[in-house]
């Protein structure tokens, strides 16, 4: 188990360049099932949770050409679908949350999918009711293996249009019904469906591909089944979840820092929270410029009350940045409310930072009020483990800003998420090196 070893206090300087977004590389790599043609996808992030997603594609016999370090083609004209029922796919499969978006391309293409119960981080339930809700509705017939937690989809005579509601407007769940459906006879119709940039961008990648889909962007998506799907060549977005945390970096650290290349358009919420929370930030072409700044100021609603920042899906604030944006809070002047609404067990870091010094109320699981220390008093150095992902790269800005050095164990959590970040962090100045136990 390796960890991180981080001397806080120093300030950052420099350009950064985020990574391809996690989120959109875990369904567009499950998208190249749906043809026998090549698919080339550039800006591919270099991270635990890609690389697995990619081996599970090369078991599944995809033939992989990796041209560098973040693009590579596939062709899955040969698929090995004896692999779906091996021990090594229910243990290969279970350790990924994200391959549960292979069964409805496989479903659409082969008539089938199976997957064992996915694994991922301890943020909270993520109900897959959505996903196989919407496979029944396309005529799939639905089994579950209680003994060995392996679940399974079947349509043997194919899949056809039907219109559906989504009892939520799940990413994945909605980037799966999609992708099973652009092979569908007829026409599908799903309401309520989740309209990210992710699910727009893979929308736009199955068009290019010769699927029929309309309404992206829309939480109502129409898709006109079609016979075949060809080869393509997609670039990943740029991570917007990696963007907010390097402006969190930003703020916590008081550095200046240049995040290049961001794909403004497809921010959403991001700029302008932050802002509230009172950062500076300016847009330069397609980059973000931050200054160093001594100090920032919590903003209050226009009657005075407290601000309250709350996750809400597209084009809401992705609960993906709350646990960066309590972080920040804790070295503003003012005071904040974070509602976590999402995930019941995402805050619970929040543990740890209380060790390091902030002053926050851990009010229930889904709420915390954050009191700023307006950089009165520096956060103290500590030893602490990383829950999940998101609470990980949090601890990681809390401890680049802390007084004495910090140990974060558990690294395995970041990994899966940041693509090379001690290196990245270290080319901006940062004092952090990896330990491997």
């Amino acid at each position: 188990m390796a960890s991180f070893k981080i001397e806080g206090g120093h300030r950052l300087d420099g350009t950064i360049t985020p990574q391809g977004a996690k989120n959109e590389a875990l369904q567009i790599l499950c998208a190249v099932l749906l043809t026998p043609e090549k698919v080339t996808i550039h800006n591919i992030p270099d991270i635990i949770d890609i690389n697995k997603l990619i081996f599970i594609l090369g078991e599944l016999g995809v033939k992989i050409n990796k041209l560098d370090k973040n693009s590579y083609t596939f062709q899955a004209d040969n698929i090995n679908l004896e692999y779906l029922e091996s021990p090594e796919f229910k243990r290969d499969g279970s350790s990924l949350r994200g391959s549960i978006m292979i069964v409805g391309p496989l479903l659409a293409r082969y008539g089938k999918g199976y997957i064992p119960r996915p694994g991922g981080d301890k943020i909270g339930r993520r109900r897959l009711d959505t996903h196989f809700e919407g496979f029944i509705r396309l005529g799939a017939t639905f089994r579950y293996n209680k003994e060995e937690y392996f679940y399974g989809v079947e349509a043997p005579d194919g899949l056809f249009g039907s219109e559906m509601l989504l009892d939520e407007a799940s990413v994945t769940g909605t980037a799966n019904i999609i992708m099973a459906s652009v092979l569908a006879k007829g026409t599908t119709k799903i309401y309520n469906a989740a309209c990210e940039p992710y699910i727009q961008q893979l929308s736009k990648m199955l068009n290019s591909m010769g699927a029929n889909i309309t309404g992206v962007g829309s939480n109502l998506l129409v898709i006109e089944g079609v016979t075949s799907l060809g080869g393509c060549t997609h670039s990943v977005l740029p991570d917007m979840i990696e963007i907010g945390s390097w402006i969190g970096v930003a703020a916590m650290t008081q550095s200046e820092l240049t995040i290049k290349n961001v794909s403004w358009e497809n921010l959403g919420q991001i700029p302008s929270v932050f802002k509230k929370l009172g950062i500076q930030l300016e847009k330069r072409g397609d980059d973000i410029f931050i200054p160093s700044q001594e100090s920032y100021e919590i903003q209050n609603y226009i009657d005075g009350s407290v601000l309250t920042v709350s996750d809400a899906p597209w084009p809401g604030f992705t609960p993906d940045l709350l646990s960066i944006v309590l972080v920040v809070a804790t070295q503003a002047k003012g005071t904040v409310l974070i509602h976590q609404k999402m995930f019941e067990s995402r805050l619970f870091f929040v543990d740890k930072l209380i060790d390091m010094g902030a002053k926050v109320i851990l009010c229930d699981p889904h709420r915390a009020t954050v009191i700023g220390h307006n950089r009165q008093s520096q956060l103290k150095a500590t030893k602490m483990s990383s829950p999940d992902i998101r609470a990980g790269i949090s601890l990681l800005i809390a401890a680049l800003s802390a007084k004495g050095t910090s140990i974060i164990n558990n690294i395995e959590q970041i990994d899966r998420g940041y693509e090379d970040i001690e290196n990245r962090l270290r080319s901006l100045g940062a004092k952090i090196e990896r330990i491997e136990a």
